[in-house]
């Protein structure tokens, strides 16, 4: 049910590995705190907290990577950056022509801090050089890196080398000096310990020139920028492993003076709004198991991907806040992921999710498989969230070759049949476990159109409930207090802001529907 936001600051997050759906949750968030509170003014903010363009979210249609999803809504003020975002100033100018495209202002609207640290594409060839790394001097498996450089734009700041936005209020000597220094050391490094082959290097600018031309293919179409401007061959040097410094250096100042006027002191800004009694909602980038610290490596991304980083990249003190936590009836990854309860491949229902599973701007085919109640109740338990939204439930109906059954994982096995219920730290075991299914009966109902939860049939409204129980099991495993319950605020039914179901009963209630 729609219980009250306990605090000003609500954070919208993922509590699985990505493509939650966290974007269309923020504009219900908006819409919900518009009618308590009853002014159109309460949201001040939409803040992108972590990450950079390596995540693509869609909202109301839009497709972003970069742009908080809050530019979808025309009476939301602000859209900060935090501190703790890697952008590249091209591509805020690149996406905000794509919004205003579909006529949303976006740039007017952006606050990018002045702590915000700035990528551009020595940070993309450095990550691509990496990955050829992996393959052809390690003999690996391919990371499965978006090639947006996110990793070692984070690099940068960790080892003390960053270039924050706030340089583009300082001099343009300055800023060329500090370039100077990216160039040198990422040519250094792609040559010397990287060990690129010449003949490679060229396929690197080819590589970017391909993915951003076919990701800002409308803005070209529409004549608001040439093609062009995305043919990052412009910035190769006349030999392998260089780069035309004075070319990429005046392209990126240009960008930044362009931005100049949206570069603010971030903190201030959410300080201000806060005391004025309005909200802030902090949109995550990736999801609790892509964590730096708390998910597994390689298979994990740069920044920190839960509610914590909200105060960091926000420059506040930690306070109460409230947590909303994203994820779908079933499971998806990508990359080289353990995936412990993928479905097989040659299953009906595995063939037919992964039609609709693509990443919404790299395109990349997204592995499926059965809800993982262990995985989520481990980030309820560890991670924290008061409200869960579960998308996509639509998607589970069943048809032609599928009349069967629904599976959840409620807990894993081991080679020793011992069974597990947390996610274990150490990597190594946990690829050698196994899933632990609880099978539930599936529904054929097309269930796209339902707005009320009692109008879903009534596996689909068992199967909500057995998994909200399995991952409440799971979250409180161990404990005496069994105190970790979430409210199940939203359910998704479909792409559009409209597909959403308000009226979930309390969990009291709703697990009534298995007892």
């Amino acid at each position: 049910m729609l219980t009250p936001f306990s605090s000003q600051l609500i954070a919208d997050t993922g509590i699985s590995t990505g493509d939650e759906g966290k974007g269309r949750v923020i504009l219900e968030i908006v819409h919900e705190l518009r009618e308590i509170t009853g002014r159109e003014d309460s949201v001040a903010a939409v803040m992108k907290v972590n990450g950079g363009s390596n995540s693509g979210h869609t909202v109301a249609g839009l497709k972003l990577n970069l742009l908080p999803g809050g530019v979808a809504d025309p009476k939301v003020p602000y859209l900060p950056i935090g501190c703790g975002v890697v952008a590249d100033p091209r591509k805020f100018l690149w996406e905000s022509a794509y919004a205003e495209l579909h006529g949303h202002v976006a740039l007017k609207r952006l606050a990018i801090d002045e702590r915000c640290l700035m990528s551009d594409p020595c940070h993309r060839l450095l990550d691509l050089a990496w990955e050829d790394y992996r393959i052809h001097i390690q003999k690996s498996q391919p990371r499965g890196s978006t090639g947006r450089g996110i990793t070692p734009a984070y690099l940068d700041e960790v080892g003390q080398f960053q270039i924050c936005y706030a340089d583009f209020h300082g001099t343009k000597e300055a800023f060329t000096k500090k370039m100077l220094g990216r160039i040198d050391r990422a040519m250094r490094i792609i040559e010397h310990v990287c060990q690129v082959s010449p003949e490679r290097w060229p396929t690197f600018f080819e590589t970017l020139t391909g993915a951003e031309t076919r990701a800002n293919s409308e803005v070209i179409e529409a004549g608001k920028f040439t093609a062009n401007e995305f043919d990052f061959s412009q910035f190769a040097g006349d030999a392998p492993f260089t780069v035309n410094a004075e070319h990429l250096i005046e392209a990126y100042w240009s960008a930044g003076q362009i931005l100049s006027d949206q570069i603010v002191d971030v903190r201030e800004l959410i300080l201000r709004e806060q005391d004025k009694g309005n909200y802030i909602i902090g949109e995550f980038g990736q999801a609790y198991w892509l964590d730096k610290r708390h998910g597994f490596p390689p298979n994990v991304t740069a920044s920190h991907t839960f509610t914590p980083e909200f105060f960091q990249s926000a420059g506040i003190p930690a306070q109460p806040i409230h947590n909303v936590g994203c994820c779908k009836a079933y499971d998806t990854k990508v990359g080289t992921h353990v995936f412990i309860s993928e479905i097989d491949l040659d299953h009906p229902l595995s063939k037919q999710l992964r039609k609709i599973e693509f990443g919404a701007t790299t395109g990349r085919q997204r592995m499926v498989g059965w809800y993982d109640a262990v995985e989520k109740g481990d980030a309820l338990r560890y991670g924290g969230y008061q409200d869960l939204v579960l998308n996509k439930l639509d998607a589970l109906s069943h048809s032609g070759d599928w009349q069967g059954d629904l599976q959840i994982c409620v807990a894993y096995e081991d080679a020793d049949s011992n069974v597990v219920y947390h996610v274990p730290r150490d990597d190594n075991y946990r690829r050698t476990l196994k899933p632990v299914y609880k099978t539930v009966p599936g529904w054929s109902e097309d269930i796209s159109a339902v707005r009320s939860f009692e109008a879903l049939p009534q596996a689909a409204k068992v199967y909500v409930a057995e998994m909200m129980k399995a991952l409440i099991e799971v979250a409180n495993h161990g404990d005496e207090h069994k105190d970790n319950i979430p409210n199940l605020r939203y359910i998704g039914v479909g792409p559009q802001p409209s597909q959403i179901i308000k009226d979930v009963p309390e969990v009291d209630d709703l697990l009534k529907l298995i007892d």
